[in-house]
Formats: structure tokens, sequence, C-alpha cells
């Protein structure tokens, strides 16, 4: 039984996510990548988020990333590695996230409050458990990164794999396929636009049309594309079924470490999103 408050996980867990995933959108990212010779922004991402777990291919990473089209990711790997070794790649994710959050947060990069950040961040993943989760175990094994604001991102590195392994559990316990679990999440207002997820998944129009329809047969999008009741609830569902596998590294941390975690990462999100961490068209609205 959870001794936290209610969805105390889910509020930590977003800014912490976010914060995560500034570097994979920055310049810095792109030019660090570039720089060990891979230069395609899909090589770069797939590369730099699947470089933990070693030189592998596409099979592996198409079911651990789980909502990119397999034959995007063919495309790429493992022919990456014969550019950049995952060894090269780590090293230039980390030097992007070094200049990537410095730039975006400027003094607080290294101020006592990241430095609390990080204390709190690590403690939470003492809790954390490989079985189960490919992308957590594989960036478990790296090293810690001593300056404050790299042992922020590398905490926070941890917790999203941790949870977004735990989320892929939850997706496939409620039988949404990759795409499916896209459009339902979309059709919640929260998700990434359609364009976006054409544009960086591998997937056609028609792909998404027929994700639509199979949504609408199982009664969980209406005509118009939006969540049924019946949708609604099991997106809630998968969300909270996604808390409940990942609730031991907030547990850990306790309701008053969860609680200072989530207003330190809150207050680096704003500034990070005011400076330009996060392109428009990622959201329905770009």
């Amino acid at each position: 039984m959870t001794t936290l408050p209610p969805r105390a996980v889910r509020r930590c867990h977003h800014p912490v996510n976010l914060l995560h995933s500034t570097v994979y959108f920055s310049p810095e990212f792109a030019a660090e990548l570039a720089g060990v010779g891979v230069a395609d922004p899909h090589a770069a991402y797939f590369a730099g988020r699947a470089a933990a777990m070693g030189a592998v291919g596409p099979g592996v990473v198409a079911g651990a990333f789980y909502n990119f089209n397999h034959a995007l990711v063919a495309r790429h790997l493992p022919a990456v590695w014969d550019t950049a070794s995952p060894a090269d790649v780590l090293a230039a994710r980390l030097r992007a996230a070094d200049a990537t959050v410095r730039r975006l947060l400027g003094d607080a990069a290294a101020s006592d409050g990241m430095a609390e950040a990080a204390r709190l961040a690590l403690r939470a993943t003492e809790a954390c458990t490989r079985h189960g989760r490919p992308l957590y175990a594989a960036h478990a094994d790296l090293p810690v990164p001593e300056a404050p604001h790299l042992a922020f991102w590398h905490g926070a590195t941890l917790l999203r794999e941790h949870r977004g392994d735990a989320h892929l559990a939850a997706l496939l316990g409620a039988d949404l396929d990759p795409l499916e679990a896209v459009v339902s999440h979309t059709a919640t207002g929260t998700g990434i636009s359609p364009r976006w997820v054409l544009a960086t998944r591998g997937w056609e129009q028609a792909d998404w049309d027929a994700a639509v329809e199979r949504l609408r047969g199982r009664g969980l999008l209406d005509a118009e594309g939006g969540l049924t009741e019946a949708g609604a609830a099991l997106r809630e569902e998968v969300e909270a079924h996604t808390d409940r596998l990942d609730a031991a590294p907030y547990e850990h941390l306790g309701a008053e470490g969860v609680a200072r975690l989530t207003e330190l990462a809150r207050g680096f999100l704003t500034a990070a999103a005011a400076a330009g961490a996060f392109p428009s068209r990622l959201t329905g609205q770009g």
C-alpha cells in the first residue's frame, strides 16, 4: 500500500522526465552526434538512447522503444555502430547533456538546488529494479557523473527509463499496440501531435487511420476521434498501473523527498521551457 499522496509519483515523474528529454531536442545533441559521424536525426536518437544497451539491432530497439516502426529503426541500426561505437555515442550524449543543461538553466545548473535535486533523484533510484526493465537496467550500469547537473540528468534518465519500461508493461496489459498507444494518448489532449508522430516514428497516415479504426471498433474512440468514457477509463488505468509498477523509488524517497524533488524539477523545467527547450511542433499547437 502506498504511503504517498495520490498521483504523487506521476506529478514528480512528469517534470523529471521532461528535463531528461530536453537533451534529445537540443542542438547540442545534434552537433555532438554529428561530431562522431551520426548526422541523421533518427539515427542519432536511436543510437543516443540505445547505446547503453550496446551495439544492438533494430529488433531490440523497436521492442524497447515500443512506438517506433521497426522498418524505420532498421534503416539505421545496426549500421550506425559501424560509424560510431556505443562508447563514442555515450560520451557524445554526456557532452551534449552538459552543454544543454548549462545553456537552458544558466547559473541554476551549478546551484545548491541542483545539487540537492541530484541527491534526491539518485536516492530514489536506489529502489529501482532491473528485472523486466531493459532500458533502465542498461543505464543503471553506467557510472554516475560527478558534476551535480550531470548527476541529476543521469538520475532523471534512470527514473525516466524505469517508468518507461513499466509503462510498456501497462500498455501490453491494456492490449494497446505501439500506434494505438500513441493515438489514444494523443486523444487525451496531452499527447504529442499526429504530425510529429508521423514525422518521427516512421508511420504513415494510413497506419494512423487504421489504428483509429481499431480503437473505435473497441469502443475506445468516438466518431470525432475523441476518447469515449471507456477509452478515458482505459487510459487512466494504464497510468495508474504504471504508477503502481513505478512506485518503489518514490516510496523509498518518502513523501517529503518526493515533494521537494517535484518542486525543484518543476522550477528547472519552467526555466528550461522559457529558454526554448522544446519545439512547438511537438504538440498539436505547433
